[in-house]
């Protein structure tokens, strides 16, 4: 009960707008069909990813055909229409790593800004320290763990990308 009464007061004495708050955009994140595509297991985290690619190649494999036959130089159309069908689970990756870098901006600092009714009335509120510990460990180890899996994500792809162009080369 003691516990529930201190989370009141800090809830009380909080000038931050619900939706502004650190730990609540955090848990809106956790709870949204997109952003929760990073939290997931690894199975779960790569479903998407790897089915964001295919679906890629609706699009990229007919262009690719059109630049590389398949039957006279599969291996150019196999390069080509892989890389291009890259572009749409890089781009959901980037924004996955924009919003959960924000997020984990905003549990790790010591203040939060925010903004009361607009743009133009934008405010500081410094954290008490029991919130900012409490955030900072959320950021720690809820958040952090997803952004180095996209981290990793995103060396993979590159290594992909260079293992690539360094194959076409001798193509």
């Amino acid at each position: 009960m003691n516990g529930d009464t201190k989370k009141s007061s800090i809830s009380a004495r909080c000038p931050v707008p619900v939706d502004q708050i650190p730990i609540k955009e955090y848990e809106s994140m956790s709870e949204s069909w997109f952003y929760c595509w990073g939290a997931r297991s690894l199975k779960g985290y790569l479903i998407p990813v790897i089915s964001l690619w295919l679906l890629s190649w609706l699009v990229v494999g007919p262009m690719a055909a059109v630049s590389f036959s398949p039957a006279k130089l599969p291996l150019q159309f196999m390069i080509s229409a892989s890389l291009g069908a890259l572009i749409l689970p890089v781009l959901a990756l980037v924004q996955l790593y924009i919003g959960w870098n924000h997020v984990c901006d905003r549990l790790s600092g010591q203040s939060v800004f925010y903004e009361e009714s607009g743009w133009y009335d934008g405010q500081v509120w410094d954290k008490p320290e029991e919130v900012f510990n409490r955030d900072r460990l959320i950021a720690d180890y809820q958040v952090k763990p997803i952004l180095l899996r996209l981290q990793k994500t995103f060396a993979a792809i590159c290594g992909i990308l260079a293992f690539s162009l360094v194959t076409w080369q001798f193509i």
